[in-house]
């Protein structure tokens, strides 16, 4: 059984094919007759209604199901909620708090299971950045990536994916923020070697797209302050933006904290492919099921 919990789940050729799946005009109804279940531990506004749409798009039906609903490891443990869904849905979807949480789930699941993010990773995501890429920019192969922010699991998928299509990553954290070395390992392992730097214009110099996520984010909100105080300067803003390449292109996953870590004139200027690249969190949703039905 394949699931998805991970970028580096994938081989580049993996990857290759769910990129082409999701730009399929007319896609086949593999899900027809079919459910689709979807826990959320953690509330969203994009995930959820990006992947809702992508399995009625390909014929099925999508059950939203909330913390409450369920309450893991409470009122039933991770394995056997996990079987319980796999007795009425063709692929399981989960937004969790803990990574562990998804590989509990895949580890007894009879049907795919697909990480719609955890506090290690957000892989889904990270194909939407790649079909947004590869559209405004024609093609991944040799684009130079900036991530300007938190190291953090949003960074962490978008890194693997770039080393998976032959992209170049740099990000510019402060001191404490940055990539620990047991995820450098595995990035190496996988083909990414990012260049670490703590100035975000030296990671911005020259770059093709520029990237940035919430200094604070869900479950963090106790540490807001002194993230505040530790992200000083690292603003993506339009003096950053221009020393990025001539035709760079601003990427944000939202939700955006407008005057923390973008300016508006940025989010909203010329450069800003944040619009298009939330709607491909739908058609990324959408080849990644593709891709996990053709393997069942």
């Amino acid at each position: 059984m394949r699931h998805f919990l991970d970028i580096d789940d994938l081989q580049p050729s993996d990857l290759a094919r769910i990129l082409n799946l999701a730009t399929t005009r007319n896609p086949p109804p593999v899900l027809a007759g079919k459910g689709a279940s979807l826990l959320f531990e953690k509330p969203s506004a994009r995930t959820r209604s990006s992947t809702e749409m992508a399995v009625v798009q390909l014929g099925g039906h999508p059950t939203y199901i909330g913390p409450a609903e369920v309450g893991l490891d409470e009122r039933e443990s991770v394995e056997d909620v996990t079987r319980t869904l796999a007795c009425y849905s063709a692929v399981i979807g989960a937004r969790v708090f803990d990574h562990r949480t998804v590989k509990r789930m895949a580890a007894v699941s009879a049907v795919p299971v697909i990480n719609l993010l955890s506090d290690a990773a957000h892989p889904t995501q990270a194909v939407a950045d790649l079909l947004t890429i590869r559209a405004a920019r024609g093609h991944l192969e040799g684009r130079v990536l900036a991530y300007v922010g938190d190291a953090n699991n949003m960074a962490r998928s978008l890194a693997y994916a770039a080393g998976l299509s032959g992209m170049a990553v740099r990000i510019a954290s402060p001191p404490g923020y940055e990539f620990s070395e047991a995820d450098l390992r595995r990035m190496r392992r996988r083909g990414c070697e990012p260049v670490q730097v703590q100035k975000p214009a030296e990671a911005v110099s020259g770059a093709d797209v520029v990237y940035t996520d919430v200094w604070t984010s869900m479950g963090q909100e106790e540490e807001a302050e002194q993230r505040r105080k530790d992200f000083a300067g690292f603003r993506v803003d339009r003096r950053l933006m221009a020393r990025a390449a001539a035709g760079a292109v601003f990427m944000h996953c939202l939700p955006a904290h407008r005057g923390e870590e973008v300016a508006s004139t940025v989010m909203d200027g010329p450069s800003s492919l944040v619009w298009p690249q939330a709607a491909n969190r739908m058609h990324a949703a959408r080849g990644l099921l593709l891709w996990l039905m053709e393997q069942v």
